[in-house]
């Protein structure tokens, strides 16, 4: 699939898009989940049949409001009993460390609308491949920051500080917290903000609390596991019985689920 659509694409006759709006293979899939949830309501009878199509992507209130409910109804959510929480807390326990703290450095690829995503991609790996391959001579981290960074820190060679927890966005903070790793990471770190080429530079471990201190946020990550799961499951059925055109639901999880 091209990395911009630019074919009017439809789920069940209805457009998502205008003809010369051009939208990344992500963006359209999100639209299409919206739009199976949407009709699905229509048809449970939660949402009026004249409801206004999506504009941009956006649903009205009423239908945002309408697949709550359907939702609600149609994801079976079963509670994670003690023996499953021990599980999950014994595999992630350092997810739940308390004070940890890692300086680092990082180069920003910021995702900002109209951007073509999968060239951004292949220019962050092509980022990471490069300092990663520096020789050490002299700087190069650095240099690459101030050359690529589209955050303010590229002017100071990517430099963040000490983060903790609190100090940046949840998935940012998962990739770089609870693991012994120092140096460029390996692999490109995605948040709400864009792709991450990361340096860790230095680690302080946290306090790691007992169990039963934690038990509620691990019941609550198994909890969002659980919905994930059950939501992919409902639109992968939704979609299998649609009219779909121009999308391909198949090619990737949607970024409605992530």
């Amino acid at each position: 699939m091209n990395d911009v659509i630019d074919t009017v694409s439809t789920v069940n006759g209805e457009t998502l898009h205008g003809p010369d709006e051009a939208l990344s293979p992500e963006a359209l899939r999100q639209r299409a989940c919206t739009e199976l949830l949407r009709q699905a309501a229509q048809e449970a009878g939660l949402l009026a049949a004249d409801d206004p199509a999506p504009q941009a992507g956006v649903p009205s209130a009423a239908a945002s409001a309408a697949i709550e409910a359907l939702l609600d109804q149609a994801l079976v959510l079963p509670e994670p009993d003690e023996a499953a929480c021990r599980r999950h807390h014994a595999a992630h326990a350092g997810r739940y460390q308390v004070g940890e703290r890692v300086r680092l450095r990082h180069i920003l690829y910021a995702v900002t609308p109209g951007v073509d995503v999968n060239a951004l991609r292949r220019r962050a790996e092509a980022t990471l491949l490069e300092v990663r391959c520096h020789d050490g001579q002299q700087d190069g981290f650095g240099a690459v920051a101030r050359r690529d960074s589209n955050c303010p820190s590229g002017a100071e060679g990517g430099e963040l500080g000490w983060l903790g927890a609190d100090d940046c966005a949840p998935e940012f903070a998962r990739e770089v917290l609870g693991s012994a790793e120092v140096g460029v990471l390996p692999r490109l770190v995605h948040s709400r903000h864009g792709l991450h080429v990361v340096q860790v530079l230095e680690r302080q471990a946290g306090a790691q609390p007992p169990f039963e201190a934690v038990r509620g946020a691990v019941a609550q990550a198994l909890r969002q596991q659980t919905y994930v799961t059950a939501l992919r499951q409902y639109l992968r059925l939704l979609a299998g019985r649609a009219a779909l055109h121009g999308v391909d639901l198949d090619a990737a999880d949607s970024p409605l689920l992530q």
